[in-house]
């Protein structure tokens, strides 16, 4: 075969294309702010010093008063009542070996057996009624209309925005993990990689002032790609290549030219770092499901275990399930997601025990918003309040923090319509995991501006589910 002639205005066309084929490396690129276009020496960082976030978004707002459930049948009857026609069966739900101040008993969704194994087992803890709070909010000063009240409530975009920054009275691009790693991430040695790495692409829970996401994937030999014709030995391909790198090594006058060819060679510089630590770790033990949450979970994990040699001793991930806003359908789409959920968490708990670090990673669980416990025929409406889930090693697990409301309509935290208001906010929340990670408590309102209507700093932490 004769080889076609190209001319250079058509090769740099198709250099350009082959250099932005991914859509992760495109992100990448667009977001990236790093300090060195090549590999800086790595040095591994003591055995007891890494910690990690690992926080998983189910995006849509999960109907969590179906999730953690009353089983003493007076509560349960309160719920079945409220809940009619989406009412779980008494006898269906999984017990949890826990009873509030109250007398009251719990149990999980039946598609759960896993996390009420790692209930039981001291290795998974319910945060109950917990939302976006300016302010702590009573019943009647929602209902004066003249209260601050986050904004945009009950909306998707406003509410899963204020979950991942916990500021309710404004909108913001910053998150709270972003300005986390803005605080801490100078512990790592090696400023190539973000501390913030996601499998959920572009998120405001890891942007800061001077951090973004590294966005990654949950496939591949290092979960990530880079320039797409890097790695193919196509004769054709290695002709792009050669010619991609010529490109990006020429020295540029024009400072845009010259900043993009350093961006993307930095980026592609990257790529073969994170490529070749995570390549380096042996196959797990632990089978992770077919699914896309135990796939990103098993990547986080194989990220995790390469954290010595990529010089990560602090790390956030970020994780989105979606497909939560069950207006129709609740029943049976719930229990197919929330049974991905729970295998997910037991395969990730199993291979942190795997690798003797169960006790480094926390993971934590966000939504919207919860469901209304009133049924609009066949599933729910956008609400307020609900219910979280935390695990790992330094969880003290077996609990159920906050106050679980009483499910009556028209009752107690109902502000109408079965809307629960709440009466634990994401500022507590994220505080205990803030100063778990080992963020001072003299910067806690760096990270949470309102943290000091709800808490402030003390040896006592804000809610006491973490073993700080």
């Amino acid at each position: 075969m004769t080889a076609k002639k190209m001319d250079r205005r058509k090769f740099l066309g198709m250099a350009s294309c082959a250099a932005i084929g991914s859509t992760t490396m495109f992100s990448t690129l667009a977001n990236l702010s790093m300090a060195n276009a090549l590999a800086m020496p790595i040095s591994a960082p003591p055995p007891n010093d890494y910690k990690a976030l690992v926080c998983i978004s189910l995006s849509g707002g999960n109907d969590s008063f179906n999730m953690l459930v009353p089983r003493n049948t007076s509560s349960y009857n309160e719920y079945a009542t409220s809940r009619s026609n989406l009412a779980l069966l008494q006898g269906d739900l999984l017990n949890l070996n826990f009873t509030d101040a109250n007398g009251k008993q719990f149990g999980i969704h039946p598609s759960m057996p896993e996390a009420q194994q790692l209930f039981n087992n001291g290795k998974l803890a319910f945060l109950s009624n917990i939302g976006t709070l300016v302010n702590p909010t009573s019943v009647s000063q929602y209902l004066s209309g003249n209260f601050g009240l986050p904004l945009g409530l009950f909306s998707h975009s406003d509410q899963l925005q204020q979950w991942q920054t916990s500021i309710p009275n404004q909108r913001t691009a910053l998150g709270w993990g972003g300005k986390m790693a803005d605080i801490v991430s100078s512990v790592n040695t090696n400023p190539n990689i973000s501390m913030n790495i996601s499998l959920g692409g572009t998120n405001i829970f890891q942007s800061g002032s001077n951090t973004v996401e590294y966005t990654i994937e949950n496939v591949g030999n290092g979960g990530t790609r880079g320039i797409n014709i890097y790695d193919s030995t196509d004769p054709f391909n290695i002709v792009l290549k050669n010619g991609v790198q010529s490109i990006l090594d020429q020295n540029y006058q024009d400072l845009f030219k010259q900043t993009y060819a350093q961006r993307i060679k930095t980026s592609q510089n990257t790529h073969e770092i994170f490529k070749s630590a995570v390549e380096s770790i042996p196959p797990f033990l632990t089978n992770f499901s077919v699914n896309k949450l135990s796939q990103d979970l098993e990547m986080v994990a194989k990220t995790i275990a390469a954290s010595d040699l990529l010089g990560m001793h602090k790390q956030t991930f970020y994780l989105n399930y979606s497909g939560w806003d069950h207006h129709d359908e609740l029943l049976n789409n719930q229990q197919t997601m929330l049974s991905v959920v729970s295998k997910a968490l037991s395969e990730f708990d199993a291979v942190l025990e795997e690798l003797n670090i169960s006790n480094k990673v926390t993971t934590f669980t966000i939504s919207d918003f919860a469901r209304t416990l009133s049924s609009n025929g066949n599933g729910t409406d956008h609400a307020w309040g609900g219910n979280v889930m935390v695990m790992g090693g330094d969880v003290l697990g077996g609990q159920i923090y906050g106050q679980y409301p009483d499910l009556v309509l028209g009752a107690g935290q109902d502000v109408g319509g079965g809307i629960m208001l709440p009466t634990l906010s994401t500022d507590e929340y994220f505080a205990e995991l803030a100063l778990w990670f080992g963020v001072a408590g003299s910067d806690l309102v760096n990270l949470l501006p309102n943290i000091g209507n709800f808490y402030s700093p003390s040896a006592t932490p804000p809610i006491g589910f973490m073993n700080i």
